[in-house]
């Protein structure tokens, strides 16, 4: 089997439109309904409802309380927007930081989620964060275990990576299937 993958020259929002085509084009020949996609302010949200109307969109979204207490990034004019249209927003604990983070800040130690992380992001931040949110939408119910999904994230703001997947319960982590990188930065 061959498969392309496109690199983009930088990581960055500056991808967003270019991954949003090229996965909604693989999402078509695979017959994939279901779209994960991470967003912070919901910004990449609205675009990927845009690009995937008649698609199941879940817009995964960091915990409140994240950059300072009681503030939630995703805007609630954002939310509106991605609910109006179908999607549904996600708003969890990081998989792989959660109590981890707790315990690191606590007794500046690295947690096993810490290291998993790391090295995930050996192959870029945004590879990171695909397979965070899918685990984070899995144990939130909002995605099948037993089925693909394609999954849409970013470096910083904005996507620049994008994979087609098989979801997992935090659990089982390991049983995890990355089945294709559609694009990503290249490094």
């Amino acid at each position: 089997m061959e498969l392309k993958t496109t690199y983009f020259e930088n990581p960055g929002r500056e991808n967003t439109e270019e991954v949003l085509r090229i996965a909604r084009q693989r999402a078509a020949e695979l017959g994939i309904r279901t779209i994960v996609v991470a967003s912070t302010t919901g910004d990449t949200a609205v675009k990927a409802t845009e690009a995937f109307s008649g698609f199941k969109i879940i817009a995964v979204s960091l915990f409140t309380g994240m950059l300072e207490p009681n503030t939630q990034e995703f805007t609630e004019e954002n939310r509106k927007i991605v609910e109006s249209k179908g999607g549904v927003v996600f708003t969890t604990t990081p998989a792989f930081s959660g109590l981890s983070a707790a315990v690191g800040n606590k007794f500046n130690t690295y947690i096993i989620g810490d290291i998993v992380a790391s090295a995930l992001r050996i192959f870029g931040e945004g590879m990171k964060v695909v397979c965070e949110i899918a685990i984070m939408a899995a144990d939130g119910g909002l995605v099948r275990t037993d089925e693909d999904v394609i999954a849409i994230a970013g470096s910083d703001q904005g996507a620049d990576t994008a994979v087609v997947l098989r979801p997992v319960n935090y659990g089982n982590f390991f049983d995890l299937k990355i089945k294709e990188i559609l694009c990503k930065p290249h490094f």
